[in-house]
């Protein structure tokens, strides 16, 4: 598995912990289903393949793809759910909240008819 690692904060963080240790992880998350899958492997650096570079990079996302990070996974494990809370993006509670929200003019609406005000 690969992915292009763009410039971003030149903290470098992750270069250094890979240039001293391979082993990584990967977590998966699918916070409205309290889901989580671990990838474990290890992972290598790849600067100097303007092929693999092109291939990994994405015209949407903004920023010059400046390496691909290579993961070989070994293993996987699906992880208990008990501790991994519900998130919701903006897209996914936009409808329910407008309902809501509806539904709350409606109830003081009547409330306002009901005083006669």
């Amino acid at each position: 598995m690969g992915f292009a690692d763009l410039g971003g904060n030149r903290q470098y963080i992750t270069l250094g912990n890979l240039s001293e240790n391979p082993r990584a992880f990967i977590f998966l998350m699918d916070f409205a289903r309290s889901r989580r899958i671990k990838l474990c492997g290890n992972a290598r650096v790849v600067d100097d393949d303007p092929a693999l570079l092109d291939r990994l990079g994405d015209s949407s996302c903004p920023g010059k793809v400046e390496r691909a990070i290579l993961f070989e996974i070994e293993a996987w494990d699906v992880n208990c759910p008990q501790h991994i809370h519900k998130r919701f993006s903006q897209k996914q509670v936009s409808p329910v909240i407008e309902q809501l929200q509806g539904r709350i003019a409606e109830l003081e609406a009547e409330i306002r008819q009901l005083k006669g005000e």
